[in-house]
């Protein structure tokens, strides 16, 4: 599957305009355009890479070019008029250096501002995705953990609903197996009435997490509870109303928490936990024997897929299901009754032997093949302390993710009443708890999304929240300074854009236009390799284009007052549809 068909971009035009002359001027060979930046931006913007390899597929072909150059030169030759390459040059052995014209540039930002940004969202292949991401444990806090694939997840569903996707954001919880059972019989066993009838007594499911680590202490050390522990599994798989009563209960409690962390961080999910795919288990199973695709193996049912020793188990010898068993049922569900074209699943990295497995029993089944859907696993690295470790409470505990998100609000909170008080400005209590918890939220997310995904990154709240360097409190500082100008100058800059041009005479006007124009590149970037930090490395080049370009280009007062004002907008357009994709509110007053 394709992932774009989108030509929206400068390197999606140049790539079709040089597809035309590789066309044009070697109709016997098939080959797929090669552009990247130029190395060195004064030879230009954009390199064609393609002579070397058209070269070795035309040698010993009668008439065939003598060298690599020259099938340069036939490239350009054939190029097709058009209005976006302003000239070419040769380097080395036969790379060709794209100079984009600078007018065209100008208009392309002249016409985003006029029609809105959503005219350069690329157009995808894609028309449905199903993504799953987050997936917390019911009885469990959210920890730091959940954070990387909450986030991840969240930024991917934005960039695809940007694209114009139909995007089901699903939340695949932990909600069903055996620690019900535990749970629930020590709930039965620490009423002297049993489960009985609660009368809607929410006491025992208060601290999920005290239940939680009681009930598994009392698992791991009591035999006769094990026992007792697991025949409430079975009595709770069978559809006891009171048994089910309490797993309703407990669900319930788990999901107001996790509400609350969603709503602090913007994220809007689906729960559709292990549970919902409970009743496909057995159907499923029973399909993938009957076609021969699984098969029983010492009393399992197994799907042996080569290359793996070990196969996957999607019913246990026992009767009872696994994880493969619901991921399987799940896919099968995605598939066939969500009718996506792209799943894509946000776990820790750990999990990516698993989910090769399962997308290779799909395929083996029939299930899922290339003309169907892709499916992609978004694997992520660890967090990290700042001595490198696994971040940890000082009792061993994963620090949870409502305690780490309330000290990033509280520490901008001060930092933000701190510079307030230094420069006599008014100090608003309401203003600045909003501001802060705006940057703090934001600041833990850009922190994470910076880093390429698979990498373990260390959390620091002391560089999350430096005003310097490459993080969501500069930014938004950024964008709320580039915000200011135009309030400044007095003029509604949004509708200059419908009477006024804009004119590139300087060359930092240039290099930040030139990068203006690439948004849409950084958009494909980000969903060809699902990284978030592509985008984060867009937006961070932008703003230090923008100050370069501010630094030496005056704004207000100047000739170029109403061109340059459009630039300004520009950028600040393009740096809030970023803050949207990544989840981050953007301030426009601090």
């Amino acid at each position: 599957m394709t992932l774009s068909n989108s030509q929206i971009g400068l390197r999606g035009e140049l790539g079709a305009i040089f597809q035309q002359a590789i066309s044009s001027a070697f109709p016997d060979v098939t080959e797929t355009v090669l552009l990247m930046p130029c190395g060195q931006a004064r030879f230009g913007d954009y390199q064609c890479n393609n002579a070397m390899g058209l070269f070795g597929k035309l040698k010993g072909k009668e008439g065939a070019p003598k060298a690599p150059r020259d099938v340069a030169n036939a490239l350009i030759a054939a190029l097709p008029a058009n209005e976006l390459v302003s000239e070419t040059s040769l380097a080395g052995p036969g790379f060709i250096n794209i100079k984009v014209s600078r007018p065209h540039v100008a208009k392309r930002i002249g016409d985003m501002l006029k029609e809105g940004i959503s005219t350069w969202a690329p157009k995808l292949t894609c028309k449905r995705a199903v993504i799953d991401f987050s997936s917390p444990n019911v009885a469990k806090e959210m920890h730091v953990g959940h954070l990387r694939s909450t986030i991840i997840g969240d930024t991917i569903s934005r960039t695809l609903e940007f694209c114009g996707v139909e995007t089901v954001r699903l939340n695949h919880i932990g909600d069903w197996g055996t620690q019900f059972g535990m749970l629930i019989q020590n709930m039965a066993e620490l009423r002297p009435e049993g489960l009985g009838d609660d009368g809607g007594r929410d006491e025992d499911v208060s601290d999920l997490m005290q239940l939680y680590r009681a009930s598994k202490k009392r698992f791991d050390e009591d035999e006769a509870f094990k026992t007792r522990a697991r025949e409430a599994v079975t009595r709770l798989q069978s559809g006891d109303e009171l048994y089910l009563k309490a797993w309703k209960r407990i669900c319930a409690a788990s999901r107001k928490e996790f509400q609350a962390i969603y709503d602090r961080l913007g994220v809007v999910v689906t729960e559709r936990g292990e549970s919902f795919y409970n009743p496909m288990l057995r159907d499923t199973v029973e399909e993938l024997l009957e076609r021969g695709i699984a098969e029983r193996s010492d009393g399992a049912v197994c799907i042996f897929l080569e290359g793996y020793k070990v196969p996957l188990i999607i019913q246990k010898s026992d009767g009872g299901f696994g994880y493969a068993s619901t991921d399987m049922a799940a896919i099968k569900h995605r598939l066939f009754t969500e009718k996506a074209d792209w799943i894509i699943v946000v776990t820790d990295a750990g999990q990516a032997p698993h989910f090769e497995q399962i997308f290779g029993a799909a395929r083996k089944a029939g299930w899922l093949t290339d003309d169907i859907a892709k499916v992609s696993h978004v694997p992520f690295g660890l967090v990290l302390g700042e001595d490198g470790k696994r971040i940890k409470t000082r009792s061993g505990d994963l620090v949870r993710l409502v305690e780490l998100l309330d000290e990033a609000k509280a520490r901008c909170v001060e930092n933000i009443t701190a510079r307030k008080l230094e420069t006599n400005e008014e100090v608003i209590p309401e203003e600045i708890e909003a501001a802060g918890a705006i940057m703090g939220y934001g600041a833990v997310k850009y922190a994470d999304l910076k880093n390429h995904r698979t990498t373990d990154y260390k959390f620091s709240f002391d560089q999350m929240l430096s005003l310097q360097g490459n993080t969501a409190v500069y930014l938004l500082y950024a964008h709320a300074r580039i915000s200011g100008i135009g309030r400044k100058s007095g003029k509604d800059v949004a509708a200059l854009a419908a009477t006024h041009t804009i004119n590139l005479t300087h060359p930092k006007e240039e290099d930040l236009a030139l990068h203006i124009c690439k948004f849409p590149e950084a958009i494909e970037d980000m969903l060809e390799d699902l990284a978030p930090s592509k985008l984060t490395s867009f937006l961070y080049d932008l703003s230090e284009k923008f100050n370069s370009f501010y630094v030496d280009c005056k704004v207000i007062g100047s000739e170029e007052e109403d061109s340059r004002l459009l630039l300004v907008e520009a950028t600040a357009v393009i740096m809030r549809q970023c803050f949207e994709i990544l989840g981050i509110t953007p301030l426009y007053k601090i």
